[in-house]
C-alpha cells in the first residue's frame, strides 16, 4: 500500500471506535473503501470494519451505495455470504460497517499463487457462489460486481473450503479514458468491474439482471480454469468493442483436460444474447454439478429449493388490490343518456339508473374475470393494470380455479341483470362488450344494442332515487 493510500485511511491502528472496537491492522483498500481488522474490547471477538475513503465520502451516491450493502446483506441468511453484524458512524459522521472476520484470501490472490485450478475445485467454488446468489436473486438483489476479488476463500470448522461472497451494494468503477490496467478499480460512472461485466451492463448499470451475474460467473470460471479472462484490453472503449465483437476462444482450446461439456456450459454463460444464457443460477448449478465429486453434490438441489421457496412466499404474500366500481348517473332529467334519448316517469327513471349502474358493474366484473381467465389459459395479450395485478398475484393453480369460476359468475350476473331489465319499459339498452380488432392493444368498449321489446306495464311513478 502506498503512502498516499495510507494517508487516506480514516482510522489508525489502536483507535477505539464507538467505544468498543479497537483497530488492529489494515486488511485491504480499493478505489472507494478500506477494510481493517478490529477486536471487540469486551467480547474479544475479532471483526472486520469497512469504511469509505475520504474521496468517496464526498459523493452522496457512494455513501448511499455503501449503506445499501449493509441493508442488502442483513437480509441474506446463506452461509456463503459474509455476514454484517452492525453499522455505525465515526465522530466525523463517516459510516462504517461491522462484518464477520474471515481467515483466508480472495480467489484473485489464490489464483495468482496457485495458477489455474483443478476442474473439480474451480467448479465447486462457483457452485458455492451460486448458492449465495440464489437467495439474493430471489430477494431481488443483483450483485453487479461478481469477480474473483469478491469471492473469499476460507475454511469451515471441519476444514473444508468455503467461499463467501463479498461486497453486495458497492460497485467498483473505472474511467472510460483510463490507460491503467483494467483489473484495478477506479471511481467513475460505470457500475461494476469491466473485465467481468456483461454487455448489457456495459451499456447501462440499470440494465443488469440475474443473467448479468451469470455472465460474470462464466468469466470467473473461465479465469479459474485457464488463468486468463476471455477479453483483455488496456482501455474501456477497446474492451467494450471486444466484448461486443470478438469471438470467444473455448476454454477447452486453452486447456485440454477441461471437459467439452463444461466448456460449453461456460460459453453459454457468455452468450451476448441475454435470452440464450441460463435463465437463473439454479439452471447453471444443475449444469455444473456433474463436474464435482458425488460426495460434494447437492448444491443444485439447494439452489433450486431456495428459489422455489422464495417464489412461493412471494405468491402467498402478494396483495390483490381492491377494485371499486362506482356507478355514475347517466343522463339528465329529460331522460337523455349515453345510449340515446328516452322518455319515462321519474320512478321508472330512478329504477332505470339503478339497473344501468348494475349492468355497468356486471360488465366491468365480467371483463376483469375474463382477463384473469385468459391468463390462466396461457394467453399473452395485454391486460389492464388492475387485471394484471390480480392475475399476477395468483399462483397458476389458483388462476385456473378462478378462470373456471369466472365464466359461471359472469353468466349469473348477466342473467340477473337481464331478468331485471326485461320488465322495465323505455330504459337504456343493455350494454354489450366490443373488442376492437383494429388496434394492436386490445381495447374494451361499451357498445349499445337495440332495446328489448317489452309488453310489461310501466313501473309506478315515484320520486327519483339518489345515487352516491
Amino acid at each position: 500500500m502506498s503512502a498516499l493510500e495510507e494517508a487516506q485511511i480514516p482510522v489508525r491502528e489502536g483507535d477505539v471506535l464507538a467505544g468498543k472496537f479497537r483497530v488492529e491492522k489494515v486488511l485491504g483498500a480499493g478505489g472507494m473503501g478500506v477494510v481493517v481488522s478490529a477486536r471487540h474490547v469486551e467480547l474479544r471477538q475479532r471483526v472486520a470494519l469497512k469504511f469509505l475513503l475520504p474521496a468517496a465520502l464526498g459523493s452522496r451516491e457512494h455513501t448511499e451505495r455503501f449503506l445499501r450493502e449493509a441493508q442488502a446483506v442483513v437480509r441474506l441468511k446463506s452461509e456463503n455470504v459474509a455476514k454484517v453484524l452492525d453499522i455505525g458512524r465515526l465522530d466525523d459522521g463517516a459510516p462504517y460497517i461491522v462484518m464477520e472476520y474471515l481467515d483466508g484470501s480472495d480467489l484473485s490472490h489464490y489464483l495468482a499463487k496457485q495458477g489455474p485450478l483443478p476442474v473439480e475445485e474451480a467448479v465447486g467454488y462457483v457452485l458455492q457462489a451460486c448458492e449465495a446468489l440464489a437467495e439474493a436473486h430471489a430477494l431481488g438483489i443483483i450483485h453487479r460486481d461478481m469477480k474473483p476479488q469478491n469471492l473469499f476463500l476460507t475454511r469451515r470448522p471441519d476444514g473444508r473450503a468455503q467461499v463467501k461472497v463479498l461486497d453486495f451494494g458497492i460497485s467498483k468503477t473505472i474511467s472510460a479514458t483510463s490507460q491503467a490496467p483494467l483489473s484495478l478499480t477506479r471511481t467513475s460512472t460505470i457500475i461494476g468491474s469491466p473485465l467481468y461485466m456483461s454487455p448489457e451492463q456495459m451499456r447501462s448499470g440499470k440494465s443488469a439482471t440475474e443473467r448479468s451475474d451469470i455472465w460474470s460467473l462464466g468469466v470467473i470460471m473461465y479465469e479459474l480454469l485457464t488463468g486468463r479472462v476471455p477479453f483483455m484490453a488496456e482501455t474501456m472503449p477497446d474492451l467494450c468493442f471486444k466484448v461486443a465483437q470478438d469471438v470467444i476462444i473455448p476454454p477447452v482450446d486453452l486447456r485440454a483436460d477441461i471437459p467439452v461439456e463444461l466448456s460449453d456450459v461456460i460459453l453459454r454463460c457468455l452468450e451476448r444474447d441475454v435470452e440464450k444464457r441460463m435463465a437463473n443460477v439454479a439452471e447453471l448449478a444443475v449444469a455444473l454439478e456433474p463436474f464435482v465429486p458425488e460426495t460434494e453434490r447437492g448444491a443444485a438441489s439447494r439452489v433450486s429449493t431456495v428459489l422455489q421457496v422464495h417464489t412461493r412466499r412471494s405468491a402467498v404474500t402478494a396483495r390483490v388490490p381492491a377494485i371499486t366500481v362506482k356507478p355514475v348517473v347517466v343522463g339528465a332529467a329529460t331522460g337523455s343518456s349515453a345510449w340515446g334519448t328516452t322518455q319515462s316517469s321519474p320512478g321508472a327513471r330512478g329504477r332505470k339508473l339503478a339497473i344501468i349502474g348494475a349492468g355497468v358493474a356486471a360488465a366491468a366484473v365480467a371483463i376483469l374475470l375474463t382477463v384473469v381467465a385468459v391468463r390462466g389459459s396461457g394467453a399473452t395479450e395485454q391486460r389492464s393494470p388492475a387485471a394484471s395485478a390480480v392475475a399476477s398475484a395468483l399462483p397458476p393453480p389458483v388462476v385456473s380455479s378462478v378462470a373456471t369460476q369466472a365464466a359461471t359468475q359472469a353468466a349469473t350476473v348477466a342473467a340477473t341483470v337481464a331478468a331485471t331489465v326485461a320488465p322495465v319499459d323505455s330504459v337504456a339498452p343493455t350494454p354489450s362488450l366490443l373488442v376492437s380488432p383494429s388496434s394492436t392493444k386490445p381495447r374494451v368498449a361499451i357498445a349499445p344494442t337495440a332495446p328489448p321489446k317489452s309488453t310489461a306495464k310501466p313501473a309506478p311513478s315515484g320520486p327519483p332515487r339518489a345515487w352516491e
